[in-house]
């Protein structure tokens, strides 16, 4: 392990340099690797598991045939590495049980009874074993208990997988019946592409990734988008203004520049205007956040939030709930400026400089 200093906090990471590949391979030669859930997670660590030479078997329920048969595309095939869950659980000696949160709480029965002594039952949420008061998943004392969280979505797990890039995980283990958990969860963690591991627990994962989702990753950014976007255009800004400087130059500009150096990288490539104006106003608006961001942290730590996730998620009509929210959102104004401007990005190869001149750098803002 690799010992960094994040802002001044030194943490112990795992590095891909140091945990290789061939050893992921080594430690797990004898394993069979049954991913549960063909779902969000499911696809992306089947497939780069599979691509990076592990044994994979996918665990998918026919009720669900939109999943089941991307499975089937993907290459797995029924009845010798597609199988039915209980199927797949009983093959398995590592259970990536990689459904949702409500569907890990119905289906937990099932899979309980299947487990072996020595299995490995691994999650990518600390959901289901923080909250197993709610969730009523308690794993057998025989088996060990392990956790890798890739930092994104399923989609950029095997899209950075792909690129060569990885991306970020944290791990843990809960439980530790064979002595082996700890090196298996680090393995699996190489398996699936993570670009570095960083240690938690699983209580910690579940509580961040809570705050996070619903906050600035997702919750947050979408409704601060909402509300510049519709001042914009009740102070008569045209939707493809008011959606270019809302989304558009922080997608296709700004946040990259972020992503490469950090937030001082990208306000020292903008205007002094746009600089200053940013800011200025950079306090006001973590001064009016704050109160939301401390309500939201109390009602994860309370569970008030997993106990409405569970409820709303396990409803019977959730998917229509869920097609109609999602409807709203594709069919609002913003969104379909934003389609229209996305269309009308420009494409094609990228031009030389030439020789004897230097790059100009955009700016944000007047």
């Amino acid at each position: 392990m690799a010992v960094i200093d994040f802002g001044g906090t030194k943490e112990t990471v795992v590095m891909r340099k140091e945990f290789t590949l061939a050893k992921a391979r080594k430690t797990l030669k004898k394993e069979t690797i049954a991913i549960i859930g063909y779902g969000v997670q499911g696809p992306a660590q089947a497939l780069n598991l599979r691509d990076n030479g592990f044994n994979v078997i996918v665990g998918q329920s026919k009720k669900f045939m939109t999943d089941w048969n991307r499975a089937k595309r993907d290459g797995f095939k029924p009845g010798e590495t597609l199988f039915e869950i209980e199927e797949a659980v009983q093959k398995g000696t590592i259970i990536q049980y990689l459904l949702s949160d409500a569907a890990q709480k119905a289906c937990w029965p099932m899979i309980k009874k299947n487990l072996s002594a020595g299995d490995a039952l691994y999650f990518s949420h600390g959901f289901s074993i923080v909250y197993n008061d709610l969730t009523k998943v308690v794993p057998p004392e025989d088996v060990d208990v392990i956790m890798v969280a890739p930092k994104g979505s399923g989609l950029n797990v095997r899209r950075n997988f792909l690129s060569g890039a990885g991306i970020n995980s944290s791990f843990a283990v809960y439980q530790d019946a064979t002595g082996r958990a700890e090196e298996r969860c680090m393995a699996i963690g190489i398996g699936i592409g993570s670009g570095y591991l960083f240690p938690t627990t699983f209580e910690k994962e579940v509580t961040s990734d809570l705050v996070g989702e619903r906050g600035i990753l997702m919750g947050a950014l979408a409704g601060v988008m909402e509300a510049q976007y519709d001042v914009l255009r009740k102070n008569g800004h045209s939707p493809s203004e008011a959606f270019n400087e809302t989304v558009e130059e922080l997608t296709q500009s700004l946040i990259r520049l972020v992503d490469e150096k950090g937030m001082d990288w990208m306000f020292s490539n903008c205007s002094a205007t746009a600089q200053r104006g940013a800011l200025d106003w950079a306090p006001k608006f973590k001064k009016a956040t704050m109160p939301v961001f401390r309500d939201l942290y109390k009602a994860v730590k309370t569970k008030d939030e997993a106990k409405r996730v569970l409820r709303i998620c396990g409803a019977k009509n959730y998917k229509e709930r869920l097609d109609k929210e999602l409807k709203a959102i594709h069919d609002s104004e913003m969104w379909q400026a934003g389609a229209a401007s996305r269309a009308l990005r420009p494409k094609g190869k990228k031009k030389e400089i030439a020789k004897g001149t230097k790059g100009v750098g955009g700016r944000a803002g007047n």
